[in-house]
């Protein structure tokens, strides 16, 4: 492998130049495309398993570029219909801090505030803003961390009337 091909690998794919920011080190471990299977459900909702890609990436600046995508599985494992889709940016912030702004395709815009404690991330809603046709989502909180070399994550959701609860967890594994 050619050292050009060998640095642009190192910084998440990007060409020489762009090195990785400097605020982003306690995040490294999650930069990369993962993928891997969940299960989702809710009171209003019956409980399904999932697929899931995320991708954490970045291009130079002092932040994460987000993205997920999630699937229906069927019987075997089968890819079923598009279940959904968040987009986003995460912010390290001092001492540990963390900012991030997620935005879905259903109209609902959320910002977590949260810290990074080595491999584990805790996140709790700032805000949810929604528009006018939007599910009424209230809180959230999220917890991603590494589970051996696996990137798990949960959610909890306030949504629709109800309380607080377990609305999503995966276990995802490093695919580049």
């Amino acid at each position: 492998m050619d050292s050009e091909k060998a640095g642009a690998s190192e910084h998440g794919g990007l060409p020489d130049g762009y090195e990785v920011h400097p605020s982003l080190e306690p995040l490294r471990f999650l930069l990369g495309r993962w993928e891997g299977a969940g299960v989702v459900g809710y009171p209003t909702i019956e409980s399904a398993n999932f697929g899931q890609e995320i991708s954490f990436s970045h291009n130079g600046k002092p932040f994460l570029i987000y993205s997920s995508r999630t699937w229906l599985l069927g019987e075997g494992g089968s890819i079923g219909r598009p279940l959904a889709m968040e987009t986003g940016f995460w912010r390290p912030q001092d001492n540990g801090g963390l900012e991030v702004v997620l935005a879905h395709p259903t109209g609902i815009t959320e910002i977590y505030i949260g810290e990074v404690t080595g491999t584990r991330i805790d996140l709790a809603t700032d805000a949810v803003l929604r528009t006018a046709s939007a599910k009424q989502v209230t809180a959230g909180r999220r917890l991603y961390g590494l589970v051996g070399a696996d990137l798990g994550w949960a959610y909890d959701m306030a949504a629709v009337g109800q309380p607080l609860q377990a609305h999503v967890s995966a276990q995802l594994r490093r695919c580049g």
